[in-house]
């Protein structure tokens, strides 16, 4: 499942050289990794008999939040219900944590950042024990 992000990077307006001109600069899209939990809601599309499913995103933004509001806004609009959201941050980030991340991971992310895209790499379903 990929979804489309906003289609403009984020221009923030900072203080020049000198205090009375603005100068543009343009924040970076970075790749972050979050972990979004799903709920059921009619026409969902998740297995039949599960309570819910955990989905592996790779999203694109300038900052996680960014990153976390897109990837909510296209798993709405794909029907899903997400409940909660962990970020585990940017490639850099991850690396710096210790975290292995394979080469097909990778190009995922670079998949992402090149499409300014959602990309759901894994899905997870939930079912009940009992």
């Amino acid at each position: 499942m990929i979804g489309r992000a906003a289609a403009n990077p984020l221009t923030v307006a900072a203080l020049g050289p000198n205090p009375g001109s603005m100068t543009k600069i343009k924040k970076q899209q970075q790749v972050f990794t979050l972990l979004i939990e799903v709920g059921r809601k009619a026409g969902d599309g998740l297995p039949d008999g599960s309570t819910g499913a955990a989905l592996m995103c790779y999203a694109t933004g300038v900052d996680e939040p960014e990153a976390v509001r897109e990837t909510v806004a296209v798993l709405k609009q794909a029907d899903l219900a997400p409940l909660d959201v962990t970020g585990y941050g940017t490639l850099q980030e991850r690396l710096e944590q210790g975290h292995d991340i394979p080469d097909e991971e990778r190009a995922l992310m670079d998949r992402a950042l090149a499409e300014n895209a959602v990309i759901v790499a894994q899905m997870t379903p939930f079912f009940d024990e009992a």
